[in-house]
């Protein structure tokens, strides 16, 4: 859709981005034809000023857009392959109205090329300087069709509405009502929907009041600003070693927890095989009733007092003056390694022997990719209690279950 003066880099680009290409086939990014004409034919360097070619279309590379004071990234330019993920779970088709929240430019581009002349997109972001960024960068490569609308994301843009698709490019706790009503009958949302400290881009359908799953899979995103936000809570328990939790309700005896690191780490060995790790940590996520991301210093970790599992941080169920987390070990039996279980504090064997368990579950009826189902309720249609699975939101509850 642009001509550019000097052919050389043209030529670069569009070498660096049928590679591209052909690199998120092998990957299984992409696997339909819009998807991948669409990133066939936009400019992603143009949306990356400053950036070497290399890096813009390195397949796994990100491009920051801006960061805050404290230098953590506010908005980046995701990398492609997670880009041709989500679009392949919204399944767009020519003549869609798009909503994309979080306005980096290149995605929208990329939408517009996907619904064509007679769609409509709309791109929503509550930072001016990367409104104004949108902007340039979708006018520099063509795109100048594309709505870019300065605002908060909770309301939507509903001027613009029904959308049969909406897709978010920011991390989400919750799912506004907004999101909700402006999606059209038959309309998707696609949604990196934080659940617990663990994040799934979730491809939601409409499904009464609510929303129903139709697929998941891994997804990391600068978290959504402005009335959505939800900030998660450190908990130090000593220098080295801390909790943390976007679950507001979860409170902590932490002088308590902090005592049980001085006591002998119980050990409990499930039999279970340890594989599948992103699917295993949802599940355990989910179905333990009171769970934080147990995390550690490598110094910590050298010294023993916390196994490597906490090196990334890594599910942890509390008690009150107790907590347990999963580890591994080398086990042939079960198929390369088996779970378990390192628990301290005076009721270490009680919940060792309750994650194990869950453990055990997992590894006996859930043991496969992509089997949970989400399902979101607004406030007027969630239960009055929550069951098994269940994590109550600002907006409604989510429940995650394994049919």
């Amino acid at each position: 859709m642009t001509t550019f003066q000097d052919s050389d880099v043209q030529d670069a680009a569009a070498s660096l981005r049928a590679g591209m290409v052909d690199e998120l086939r092998e990957e299984g990014a992409i696997t339909s034809e819009p998807v991948a004409a669409a990133i066939a034919a936009v400019p992603r360097h143009l949306f990356a000023p400053g950036q070497p070619l290399e890096a813009a279309y390195a397949a796994q590379g990100i491009v920051v857009a801006k960061r805050g004071p404290d230098g953590r990234a506010l908005s980046v330019m995701s990398a492609a392959h997670l880009q041709a993920v989500m679009l392949e779970q919204a399944e767009i088709e020519p003549g869609m109205s798009v909503l994309e929240v979080g306005s980096g430019g290149y995605n929208a581009a990329l939408i517009q090329e996907i619904v064509g002349p007679n769609g409509k997109v709309t791109t929503v972001d509550i930072d001016p300087d990367i409104t104004d960024r949108a902007r340039a960068c979708l006018a520099a490569a063509g795109y100048g069709a594309v709505g870019v609308v300065l605002g908060d994301a909770e309301a939507g843009v509903p001027d613009r509405a029904p959308y049969d698709r909406i897709i978010v490019t920011a991390g989400a706790w919750d799912v506004p009502p907004a999101w909700i009503a402006q999606l059209s009958q038959r309309g998707r949302l696609v949604v990196p929907l934080r659940v617990r400290d663990v994040t799934r881009s979730v491809a939601f359908d409409r499904a009464g009041e609510g929303l129903v799953s139709r697929g998941y899979c891994l997804a990391r995103f600068v978290p959504v600003r402005g009335q959505g936000a939800h900030d998660e809570r450190k908990v130090v328990l000593r220098d080295g070693v801390w909790l943390e939790t976007d679950d507001p309700d979860l409170r902590f005896e932490v002088p308590a927890l902090a005592s049980a690191l001085d006591t002998p780490a119980e050990l409990c060995w499930s039999g279970a095989a340890w594989d599948l790790p992103d699917e295993l940590e949802l599940f355990i996520t989910v179905n333990l009733p009171r769970v934080a991301r147990l995390c550690a210093t490598q110094q910590l970790i050298d010294q023993g007092i916390i196994a490597p599992a906490a090196t990334m941080g890594v599910t942890a169920l509390i008690g009150d003056d107790s907590f347990a987390y999963r580890t591994r070990r080398p086990n042939e039996a079960t198929g390369g390694f088996e779970s378990g279980v390192i628990a301290h504090g005076p009721q270490a064997g009680a919940l060792a022997e309750q994650y194990a368990d869950l453990l055990r579950t997992w590894a006996l009826n859930h043991r496969r990719r992509g089997a949970a189902v989400f399902r979101y309720l607004p406030a007027g249609a969630a239960p009055a209690s929550l069951s098994e699975g269940t994590v109550a939101k600002r907006h409604g509850v989510v429940a995650v279950s394994w049919p």
